[in-house]
């Protein structure tokens, strides 16, 4: 069945899956928003003849830290070009046995470390919405998006984690084995610095987000294997950036066939809800 909602995806790349090679007939676009400049160009395209916009959440160059990554303009942007969901790549962390450097993982939850970051798109500023937004969190992530993910995974017989906490830490550091060891008793699977605020702002914007995780190491919480360093998780990415490829290239053209007038009118209809408006 035809979606009855047009749909239009957007990509955000992570660290080493950024690639924009995946798109055919690209064109880039640089935009301004009410909270400035996105990391970068915003590359418009397609996948099997569904219109997608990839945009690098670092920058093409990698130049732009985790704390200094505007989330703000990059969901604006998206949101302006018309995407209804937001398929996301982060590298991550292991905090379990299980959760293998390589494997993928679907996340569901997230827990909050990170410090400098603005959370709302509802900021206070003259240029920006009115109002106050206290956006419920209980489910951060859109499951029937997530589900198409976890499918597109299994079909194509990656190893692939149903669900997982993710826990943002601020960076650009990496945990002290103290606090990995911590993170672990708190009940967090995996760790990055990214996922917040972009999830939180995505949900005020009323977007279908989904995230896939891919692990490149164990922390440094593993006794015997080696610490995190910026070396092996480069290697472990170039290694298997192509799954991510793969699972992004299967699942945007299911997306398009499915029907997501009631899920995206439900994340509206929560997220405007969320809204306190100035009394007058």
């Amino acid at each position: 069945m035809s979606a009855t909602l047009p749909v239009k995806i957007g990509i955000i790349g992570g660290s080493g899956l950024d690639d924009t090679d995946i798109l055919e007939g690209r064109t880039e676009r640089y935009v301004d928003t009410p909270y400035g400049k996105p990391s970068d160009a915003l590359i418009l395209g397609k996948i099997k003849n569904v219109d997608c916009v990839l945009l690098a959440r670092h920058g093409r160059q990698h130049t732009i830290m985790p704390s200094n990554v505007n989330y703000q303009a990059n969901i604006w942007a998206l949101r302006e070009e018309g995407c209804t969901h937001l398929l996301v790549t982060t590298a991550c962390g292991s905090l379990r046995d299980e959760i293998q450097p390589g494997d993928i993982v679907i996340i569901d939850q997230f827990i909050d470390r990170t410090t400098r970051r603005v959370q709302t798109l509802y900021d206070g500023q003259a240029t920006s919405p009115a109002g106050v937004c206290h956006i419920p969190m209980a489910e951060p992530f859109c499951n029937r998006t997530r589900e198409v993910l976890l499918e597109v995974a299994r079909s194509l017989g990656v190893k692939c984690h149903t669900r997982g906490t993710m826990l943002s830490i601020e960076g650009p550091r990496f945990s002290s084995r103290a606090e990995s060891l911590m993170f672990r008793q708190w009940g967090a699977d995996v760790i990055n610095m990214t996922t917040v605020p972009e999830v939180v702002l995505a949900k005020e914007a009323g977007l279908c987000y989904a995230s896939i995780a891919m692990a490149t190491d164990y922390d440094c919480w593993k006794e015997h294997e080696e610490a995190v360093c910026v070396d092996n998780v480069l290697k472990t990415m170039k290694e298997n950036a192509n799954k991510a490829s793969s699972i992004l290239l299967t699942a945007v053209p299911q997306i398009s066939q499915m029907d997501w007038a009631q899920t995206i009118k439900t994340l509206k209809s929560v997220a405007q809800s969320s809204v306190m408006l100035p009394k007058h």
